[in-house]
C-alpha cells in the first residue's frame, strides 16, 4: 500500500450471513437505520445487526496496515523490522479484501446499491485524491505535482480497485472457475509492463483474486478457520514464515509484496512474475487463514471501531506521508532501535485507533458518508418503502 520502491539485496455456530458493506467502504447504518443492502420491497424488515467478528478483523487488520507504514521506513536499518514489514504486508490487505469481496456477494446493479457504491466509494477517492494532492503539494514542497483522477496517488488506489471489483461482482457469479480465472488475470497482469499507471489497474489486477475468493465464501469458511486446530496450527507456521523473512529480507525486492508492478519493471525476467504470484497467493491465503483464526468472534472494546476503518486508512496517510516528508525517521535516529521501533508500532496502533473512532466519524461523515440526496432519484419502489416505514 506505500508507494516506495525499495530493492532489497470449541467449536461455535457458524456466522450469520453478511449484510453489510465491504471494508473500506461506510459501514452499515445503527441498527433501525434502512441498510442499502435490505430486499426493495415495501415492507419494514428488522435491521440485521453487525457481526463483532468482522468489525474486529478490519480493525485489527487497519492496525497492521498502520504499523507497516511506519516500520517502512526502519526497514533499512533493522532486519527484524524488514522480516515484521514483509509478514505483514503478505496478509493485510489479503484480509481486507477478502472481506470486501464477502460483503459483495449481493451487489446486483439495484440503483440504491450504486448510489451507495458512488457515495461510499467513488466521493471519498475524488475528495482524497484530491486532499492528498494538494498535501503533497504543500509538504514535500512540490507545487508541480498533478491533480489526476486516472492515476491514484498513496492509499487512494484502494477505492479504485473496490469500484471496480464490485461493479464486476455480477460477471463473477456468472463463470464456471472464478477463483482460477480471477488467479489467470493476475498472472497475466504480472507479465504485462505496458499495463501503465492509469487507474493503478496492476493492482486492481493482482489483487483480484483475493476479492473473487471472498466473494464465493460462505459463513462456514471463517468457522472453519477459527476452529482450535488452525489456530494451534498457526503458531509454528506464524514462526516459521517470521525465520524464513528474515533470511529472505536482504534477498528480496519488498515491491514484489505492493503487487504494483509487472515482472519487467522489478528487473526479474517475465517467468518470475508468474511464479511470484502463484507463491505469494498461496501464502497470503495462509497467513490471512491464521490472522482470521485469531480475530476475537465476542464483542471486545475495539469492536465499535471496526465501523470506521476508512476512515482510519484514509486519514492516517497523511500522517504516514507527513513524517516522510518533514524527516522525522531522519532526525530521529534513535528511532531505528529496538526501543524506537516499538514506540513507533504503539504510536502508529494508537493514531489508527482514535482515527476509527465514532467522533472522527461523525466529524468527517460529510467526506465519507455524504448523502447526496439531491443528486440522485428516487424509483417508486423507494418511495413506497419509505411510506411503509412512516
Amino acid at each position: 500500500m506505500t508507494n516506495s520502491l525499495r530493492p532489497h539485496g470449541q467449536q461455535r455456530a457458524p456466522l450469520p450471513p453478511a449484510q453489510s458493506p465491504a471494508p473500506g467502504v461506510p459501514s452499515p447504518r445503527p441498527s433501525g437505520t434502512p441498510h442499502a443492502g435490505t430486499a426493495a420491497a415495501p415492507d419494514v424488515r428488522p435491521a440485521k445487526q453487525r457481526d463483532a467478528f468482522f468489525d474486529n478483523a478490519k480493525y485489527l487488520a487497519i492496525v497492521f496496515v498502520a504499523m507497516g507504514h511506519a516500520w517502512e521506513p526502519l526497514t533499512d536499518h533493522s532486519r527484524a523490522a524488514e522480516a515484521l514489514y514483509m509478514v505483514v504486508y503478505t496478509f493485510h490487505m489479503p484480509a481486507f479484501i477478502i472481506i470486501s469481496g464477502y460483503f459483495s456477494r449481493s451487489f446486483d446493479m439495484r440503483p440504491d446499491r450504486l448510489r451507495r457504491l458512488i457515495t461510499g466509494v467513488v466521493v471519498p477517492y475524488v475528495l482524497f485524491e484530491v486532499a492528498y494532492s494538494f498535501f503533497k503539494r504543500w509538504a514535500d514542497d512540490d507545487p508541480s505535482h498533478p491533480i489526476s483522477l486516472l492515476d491514484p496517488w498513496y492509499l487512494t488506489w484502494f477505492l479504485v480497485a473496490l469500484f471496480v471489483w464490485r461493479m464486476t461482482v455480477p460477471l463473477w457469479k456468472v463463470v464456471r472457475w472464478p477463483v482460477p480465472l480471477a488467479l489467470a488475470i493476475a498472472v497475466l497482469a504480472s507479465v504485462s509492463p505496458d499495463i501503465g499507471d492509469d487507474l493503478d489497474l496492476q493492482r486492481v489486477l493482482q489483487f483480484l483474486p483475493f476479492f473473487v475468493v471472498g466473494l464465493f465464501m460462505k459463513p462456514e469458511h471463517f468457522q472453519m478457520m477459527r476452529r482450535r486446530e488452525v489456530r494451534i496450527l498457526s503458531v509454528p507456521v506464524l514462526a516459521l514464515t517470521l525465520a524464513f523473512a528474515y533470511w529472505a529480507g536482504p534477498r528480496m525486492n519488498s515491491a514484489w509484496f505492493y503487487h504494483r508492478d509487472s515482472a519487467q519493471e522489478l528487473g526479474a525476467p517475465w517467468w518470475a512474475g508468474v511464479v511470484m504470484t502463484l507463491a505469494m497467493f498461496g501464502c497470503s491465503m495462509v497467513l490471512t487463514s491464521c490472522f482470521f483464526a485469531w480475530v476475537p468472534r465476542r464483542k471486545m472494546w475495539f469492536t465499535v471501531l471496526g465501523a470506521g476503518t476508512l476512515y482510519g486508512y484514509l486519514l492516517h496517510g497523511f500522517l504516514a506521508k507527513g513524517s516522510r516528508f518533514w524527516g522525522w525517521y531522519d532526525e530521529y535516529t534513535w528511532l531505528s532501535h529496538p526501543v524506537g521501533e516499538v514506540l513507533v508500532s504503539v504510536f502508529a496502533a494508537a493514531v489508527i485507533t482514535a482515527l476509527c473512532t465514532p467522533l472522527v466519524q461523525r466529524m468527517f461523515r460529510f467526506a465519507m458518508e455524504p448523502k447526496m440526496e439531491w443528486a440522485f432519484r428516487r424509483d417508486a419502489t423507494e418511495v413506497a418503502r419509505e411510506r411503509a416505514k412512516s
